[in-house]
């Protein structure tokens, strides 16, 4: 990064750590924290939106529906984490193979599975293994946003569901004796009015989600996590700059970006929860409406 870090040996205190901390691993160090970011920012509407879908459909008329709304939330809620992430990433990649298999190999006989072995056609493969390495980690961390989204947007299910069932019967009541349709009244009615009952259990899902990121390391993806164990283990002088075990000071840094990012949330919902509390019948919106009163 300097012109004086050409001889490294040559080094010492603040010349020796400035170039230390501006290596090239160290730069990928640093732009993992902006992956962990993408991750979150991704994920959580595409878990919203899994965990819309599923409060839906486990509301549906149709029993197929139910059962899949109800089956969906049941089956991701009662595998641990781990388990469902190592499973679902193996299991959606070769699934994904073979069915490119499938389309581009119809000749192929040969048999996919031989033994604990999975094989298909070179033009199967996903990604292709002549793609540049910037194609692999796309593909990588697009399967990990997809089981996140999965994992996280069962729990996001059940808060909703258990959100429209919180909302005051008389509300629907009401807008169904002003003639609104059946439809009219969730659009209305029932979804605006559930956010405020289903924010603190998002807001909990919001903050498991964050402390779930470091679970990327176990995925395959160049993490915080996976850079931090390799950075901060100890270089012997084989290395351009060695040093002792410090892998304890970057998991340390790793804490303090993760207590940041928490604090950080607990801000943005606390002012959040306000603002949908506003005119709600809940103790929030209540107090909001004495302090308004005393203020006037």
């Amino acid at each position: 990064m300097f012109a004086y870090c050409a001889d490294p040996k040559s080094l010492e205190g603040l010349s020796w750590l400035s170039c230390y901390l501006t290596t090239g691993t160290h730069l990928s160090f640093y732009a993992s924290f902006l992956t962990v970011l993408v991750l979150l920012a991704v994920t959580a509407p595409i878990a919203l939106g899994f965990g819309f879908g599923g409060a839906m459909a486990a509301r549906s008329g149709a029993a197929p529906l139910r059962w899949l709304g109800k089956g969906y939330m049941a089956m991701v809620r009662g595998v641990p984490d781990i388990v469902f992430f190592l499973f679902f990433v193996i299991a959606l990649d070769q699934g994904i193979e073979w069915l490119i298999h499938q389309a581009r190999c119809p000749g192929w006989t040969d048999p996919i599975r031989n033994g604990l072995e999975f094989r298909v056609c070179p033009q199967a493969k996903m990604p292709p293994n002549s793609a540049p390495q910037i194609v692999h980690q796309i593909y990588g961390f697009a399967l990990a946003v997809v089981t996140f989204a999965l994992v996280f947007g069962a729990f996001a299910a059940n808060v909703l569901s258990g959100a429209m069932k919180a909302v005051p019967r008389a509300q629907i009541e009401t807008a169904e004796s002003y003639g609104m349709t059946p439809r009219q009244v969730f659009r209305r009615i029932l979804v605006p009015q559930m956010w405020i009952y289903a924010l603190p259990g998002l807001s909990n899902l919001w903050l498991v989600l964050i402390k779930a990121t470091p679970l990327l390391f176990l995925l395959g993806v160049q993490d915080i996590v996976y850079w931090a164990r390799e950075l901060g283990g100890s270089k012997t002088s084989t290395y351009a700059y060695p040093h002792p075990d410090w892998r304890l000071w970057y998991f340390l840094g790793l804490l303090v970006f993760y207590l940041l990012m928490t604090a950080l949330s607990e801000r943005l919902l606390a002012r959040l929860e306000r603002r949908l509390s506003r005119g709600q019948a809940t103790a929030s919106g209540e107090a909001q409406r004495r302090e308004g009163g005393q203020t006037a």
